[in-house]
């Protein structure tokens, strides 16, 4: 009954129901134009092409929610835009022109999303050529024999146009559901796209596993799925909270301050985007293969076979990539100046500088946990895939992805009915989802 009273209140509300109708309708465009094939492409080829060669091919089909088999507007997905976001970031670190658009504020941040939009069409010319020019020359082979119906230059150019206008676009709709919807816009679609291939994903298995489903083995798989969910959720609500005491102030009669109060830390302050961006990279040899550079194949093939260099790796990447991000989007001196702005401190802590390194090392050592956290929910499905016979490579990184945007998108849709005054979607009287508090030691 409370959940069903918290839904009747989201109808109440007209801006949310807006809100939410919009990004409904905005994600029904991107599944449409999942199934617009590119010119020159027999579909049910491509189809069965990509069926055969699983690894990273299958896992970019994934992300894409199955516009790389049918070779579709969108066969290449968001992945641009997060490969030049990484990029652009990575300048910001060595380049200090960069360094300082990013801290002038809002206008530095369009200058920096227009940088983003110009290197994201780069990318994805670069990729749609390299895809073109792959499908071209397997066009004569046994397992994709008549993939492409008309080869020659005109369908490398109409590839290359029709993918990176089908990025392009998919970038744009990313932004408008981030400003007239509800959540982060490309997240979204990346939600959108892993929650779309599940259900075939399972009918797969099943077919596969034909008379032979072992219900014990299912149990497990079924059980070690509720066990990560709930990790997730309890990580991804994780705080770590610094107690803040408020110096009392008099103003005419009236005392202000001497209040208590916490300043809340993150456990996972970059949420999905470690192995999002950590993802992204690690397709990224399969695009420079396409375009037979020396020891791309190599490297392809290194990824493809998914043994311990492969897991190596990828937690490697997911390890920076969450100090890379937390350190960028956290600035332990803005958050130091704002305190002694405001006369607070941590009791025992100096205001300044003390309060920053303070901050900065308790940031660096919830930061390693949460790494840790993501690195095993990304990395261990695979590693259980030799024992339980199921293709579960990659299914940690998709479940944290489904899980963490669920969490952000609800979320976002409490904060607006608490600030109209209305419930949340947990029921009258349950407020926001709290978070855990993890006590220093």
């Amino acid at each position: 009954m409370a959940s069903l009273a918290g839904i009747t209140n989201f109808h109440k509300v007209p801006e949310l129901r807006k809100r939410v109708l919009y990004t409904l309708f905005m994600l029904a465009v991107y599944r449409i134009g999942v199934f617009v094939t590119t010119p020159g492409v027999d579909r049910n080829v491509m189809r069965k092409f990509v069926a055969g060669q699983g690894g990273m091919v299958g896992f970019f089909n994934l992300f894409s929610g199955g516009a790389l088999e049918n070779m579709s507007l969108f066969a290449l997905g968001i992945m641009p835009y997060i490969s030049a976001s990484i990029i652009l970031q990575l300048m910001g670190m060595v380049y200090k022109p960069v360094d300082e658009l990013r801290k002038e504020g809002e206008q530095g941040r369009r200058k920096l999303d227009q940088y983003t939009r110009y290197g994201t069409v780069a990318l994805s010319l670069f990729q749609a050529y390299g895809i073109a020019n792959f499908l071209q020359g397997r066009s004569g082979s046994e397992d994709a024999a008549g993939i492409v119906t008309h080869p020659g230059i005109g369908f490398i150019l109409m590839t290359m146009i029709t993918l990176t206008t089908g990025t392009a676009f998919l970038m744009w709709v990313g932004e408008q559901i981030t400003e007239r919807g509800i959540s982060n816009g490309i997240s979204l679609l990346i939600f959108a796209s892993i929650v779309t291939r599940i259900p075939e994903s399972v009918g797969g298995y099943l077919a596969a596993k034909k008379g032979d489903i072992q219900p014990l083995n299912i149990a497990l798989i079924l059980g070690l799925l509720v066990l990560t969910i709930a990790t997730i959720a309890f990580f991804e609500n994780g705080r770590r909270q610094i107690p803040i005491v408020y110096s009392r102030r008099q103003v005419g009669r009236r005392v202000y301050g001497g209040q208590t109060a916490h300043l809340p830390l993150k456990v996972n302050t970059s949420g999905t985007i470690p192995p999002i961006f950590a993802s992204s990279l690690l397709m990224f040899p399969a695009t420079l293969a396409n375009m037979n550079l020396p020891g791309a194949d190599y490297l392809q093939g290194v990824i493809n076979r998914g043994d311990w260099v492969f897991n190596t790796l990828y937690a490697a990447l997911i390890i920076f990539f969450c100090y890379f991000y937390t350190n960028i989007t956290f600035q332990p001196v803005d958050v130091a100046e704002n305190l002694k702005k405001q006369q607070a401190n941590i009791p025992g802590i100096r205001p300044g500088k003390q309060t920053a390194d303070y901050i900065q090392r308790v940031i660096q050592r919830i930061t390693f946990g949460g790494a840790m956290y993501v690195v095993a929910v990304c990395v261990l499905p695979s590693l259980m895939e030799s024992f339980f016979g199921v293709s579960m490579r990659f299914g940690g990184t998709s479940l944290m992805i489904v899980v963490g945007v669920a969490l952000d998108t609800v979320n976002q849709i409490e904060a607006h009915l608490i600030t109209r005054s209305y419930d949340g979607l947990s029921g009258p009287g349950a407020g926001r989802i709290r978070a855990r508090r993890l006590t220093e030691g």
